[in-house]
């Protein structure tokens, strides 16, 4: 079943020198929030898809989106692929679990009607939703993200599950104090599902830069991890799901090198 687009909340303005990206798969229950928090924003708006079987396309084209079908090549090139479709000036890139709040969106529209001359890219604080509350402490927040970018100075760049915005060499950034907010997990056990994906990413990432198992590293970075985000990060500020968010980056990070340990053992009895 395909969501109903909403009315916007926000007055007819004119459309900013902007192309705006989603990447998708199966985000049905996600797009419409997103998109309608920002697509009115831009002269373009393009969805690169990897395979939905959901309304996904019904929303996408309800906005008046470009719609791609290209097969899964990894985050940081399936952005790049995104990427290479915008024709606009700037371009925002979004993730189907985010939404621009109304302060971020003002924000952004204020930057492009008159852009500095020394900023290619404005950088903005993410805020994520757990358990019923906005996390506004520990190892979530602020959590900086770089989403709106010069299109000619930008490329998408990083490891496995850790792709970045890059800019060229000598450009500018400018931070907003308003908001991007996310919607990453909305039960713990979507975190779960999501944990085997980033150990995977993990994995892939140390086996290719030649990294060996370390037990003093497996045993001290999760310790370590829950004292910086539920102490030094003030996670207990944020109540039991702050807690639990420490317990739980500290768990991925004790399975995450474990991971490393599993493919040394099976390369050894398994040559």
């Amino acid at each position: 079943m395909v969501t109903p687009v909403p009315i916007s909340p926000y007055p007819t303005q004119a459309r900013l020198p902007l192309s705006l990206f989603v990447i998708t798969l199966n985000e049905e229950r996600n797009l419409c929030r997103c998109l309608e928090s920002a697509a009115d924003l831009a002269t373009e708006l393009i969805v690169v898809d990897s395979g939905s079987t959901d309304g996904t396309r019904a929303i996408a084209e309800s906005f008046g989106a470009r719609w791609y079908d290209q097969p899964w090549l990894g985050m940081r090139e399936q952005k790049n692929v995104a990427l290479n479709h915008c024709t606009q000036p700037w371009v925002l890139a979004l993730d189907a679990d985010e939404e621009l709040s109304p302060e971020l969106r003002a924000e952004i529209a204020a930057f492009l009607t008159a852009p500095p001359a020394d900023a290619d890219g404005l950088r903005c604080p993410r805020k994520s939703r757990f358990l019923g509350r906005w996390i506004r402490h520990g190892d979530w927040y602020p959590d900086w993200q770089l989403r709106l970018f010069r299109r000619e100075k930008a490329r998408f760049a990083g490891e496995a599950g850790h792709d970045h915005v890059e800019l060229a060499p000598g450009s500018g950034t400018r931070k907003t104090r308003a908001e991007l907010l996310h919607y990453s997990y909305p039960s713990v056990a979507s975190f779960l599902e999501k944990l085997n994906a980033f150990s995977d990413a993990h994995l892939a990432t140390q086996i290719a830069r030649g990294k060996s198992w370390n037990l003093l590293g497996n045993l001290f970075r999760p310790w370590w991890r829950f004292f910086r985000g539920y102490v030094l990060r003030f996670g207990f500020l944020d109540g039991f799901p702050g807690y639990w968010i420490a317990k739980a980056t500290a768990f991925s990070a004790f399975v995450r090198h474990s991971r490393l340990y599993e493919h040394a053992r099976r390369e050894h009895d398994e040559p």
